[in-house]
């Protein structure tokens, strides 16, 4: 009976009406007609996306090339791995390669939990107008350039009458030069990253934490539980896809700190320790009309990133979270 109820079933199912592609694509048509604001939404991050993202990429092809500006991509002579070879080989490669990993575990190390405390602790106060104060003040460093974020640090740690500096020195009766310091190059460089970053970078994880259902506060209040055990138990738990796709993100930025930062904290007396991939492509680059060669370079930063981006995302998954794709 079941084998007849089988056979029975296999005519019907092969019978079922398939939509024709003509209308399946009517369909998708009316469908982007119908959402048709949304896609204008976004359509220019996808322009922005495609002239200063993708279409720059066939310009990697000068990496294989002894470029001449003045015979162009299409008459320049084909290298090969060249310029590649050089850069392993280069006596600075392991020392730009160290302090562009120090100041990326100084990032994920100091600065990648400041916005996660931030976020839990401000969702954490009771009193609105306070709290808001708080987040204005904490967002208002992001909009301000790195030239005015080190040119203050420049006027509070200077030895030519840096007010830290004077407090230093009234105390102590010397002066400590923290901006020509090595040993001092790299907690500036993660206290300001902090300051002006720090309060922007909350948004995401305030997004996050309004999402969640009240009703689970409620329920652990019901059960005894105090402040800090419905942050261990509830808060945190609930961001965690969050932090783990901010962090897998963070982690494809390991050779990409940004140029400008670094590079007016610069000096010839820090320089041992303060120069990284960013500025010595703008060196060998711009400075030295190397073009190929620091066109070589990016490219090595970029092959790296992927691979930690995909690298994070694979041990995500393997943890059982989402990940980012």
């Amino acid at each position: 009976m079941a084998q007849a109820s089988v056979e029975q079933a296999l005519p019907i199912e092969s019978a079922a009406p398939s939509i024709p592609k003509k209308v399946r694509r009517q369909q998708k048509l009316k469908r982007i007609f119908r959402n048709k604001y949304l896609y204008l939404m976004i359509l220019p991050g996808l322009v922005y996306f495609l002239i200063f993202k993708y279409v720059p990429m066939w310009g990697l092809i000068i990496a294989f090339q002894d470029y001449q500006p003045f015979l162009g991509v299409t008459g320049s002579e084909w290298v090969g791995f060249k310029h590649f070879e050089r850069l392993f080989t280069e006596p600075t490669f392991f020392q730009l390669l160290r302090n562009t990993l120090v100041l990326f575990l100084y990032n994920l190390i100091f600065f990648f939990p400041v916005p996660i405390i931030l976020a839990v602790l401000l969702n954490e106060i009771r009193l609105m107008v306070f709290k808001r104060f708080v987040q204005t003040m904490i967002y208002i460093p992001h909009f301000m350039s790195w030239v005015i974020v080190v040119s203050l640090t420049y006027v509070l740690f200077t030895t030519d009458g840096g007010v830290i500096n004077e407090i230093i020195y009234s105390i102590t009766g010397k002066n400590v030069n923290f901006l020509m310091s090595e040993d001092w190059f790299r907690p500036l460089y993660i206290l300001q990253v902090i300051w002006r970053e720090a309060g922007w970078a909350t948004i995401i994880y305030f997004a996050a934490i309004a999402a969640i259902d009240p009703s689970l506060y409620e329920a652990a209040k019901m059960d005894g539980a105090n402040r800090f055990r419905q942050i261990w138990h509830i808060t945190l738990p609930a961001i965690r896809s969050v932090i783990v796709v901010l962090l897998i993100l963070k982690i494809g930025d390991i050779l990409e700190l940004g140029f400008e930062h670094v590079f007016l904290m610069l000096n010839a007396m820090n320089r041992e320790v303060a120069e990284i991939f960013d500025t010595y492509v703008y060196t060998a680059g711009l400075k030295e009309g190397q073009f190929s060669y620091s066109t070589a370079v990016g490219f090595f930063k970029s092959i790296v990133g992927l691979i930690m981006v995909m690298l994070a995302n694979w041990l995500a998954k393997k943890f059982g979270e989402e990940g980012v794709y």
